[in-house]
């Protein structure tokens, strides 16, 4: 199986050319919640696609604390433990176009065009999102989405206390 991160690297070269069958973009909006908790951390968070059997293909996001002084931050995201499993451990850190700051608490919109999901085949994937806080817990939402649909498809779950409501519309 090839690493993730050279997966996740992958975009057509060419300007102009029509985008394969499966390619769509995905806008995202993840909900931080505002917890109240003595020692507050942003959490890191990790978002990226999976094939059924829970296959992970593609890492799409990443936000941590890359300018912190211990590890540059990397101390923790073995805290994410789904996502370090499946391709954490084995990417080189910080990941160019993947990798960003933690996000302050509330709604926080991200979206992958189709050129960041370039190369994926049509169908059924899961669209992952995990945050584990520093002194917190952590939490995991899966949503069911499918690429190269004729239509745009709203997907939406809420976490248990690290993550709030994750939105995702694809379009093809």
């Amino acid at each position: 199986m090839k690493p993730i991160h050279r997966l996740a690297l992958a975009t057509p070269v060419l300007a102009g050319l029509a985008a394969p069958a499966g390619a769509a973009s995905i806008d995202m909006t993840v909900t931080i919640p505002q917890l109240k908790v003595a020692e507050y951390h942003r959490p890191y968070v990790a978002i990226w696609l999976e094939q059924p059997g829970q296959v992970a293909v593609r890492n799409l996001a990443l936000w941590y604390d890359g300018d912190n002084r211990e590890d540059k931050g990397t101390k923790w995201l073995h805290d994410l433990r789904t996502w370090w499993r499946k391709s954490g451990r084995t990417l080189n850190l910080p990941i160019d176009g993947i990798s960003g700051a933690t996000r302050a608490p509330g709604p926080q919109a991200i979206s992958f065009p189709a050129a960041k999901l370039a190369g994926l085949k049509p169908g059924q994937y899961e669209l992952v999102v995990e945050a584990a806080r520093e002194v917190g817990g952590r939490d995991l939402v899966r949503l069911p989405v499918t690429l190269g649909g004729r239509s745009p498809q709203t997907v939406k779950a809420s976490g248990t206390g690290e993550l709030g409501l994750v939105t995702a519309t694809i379009r093809p």
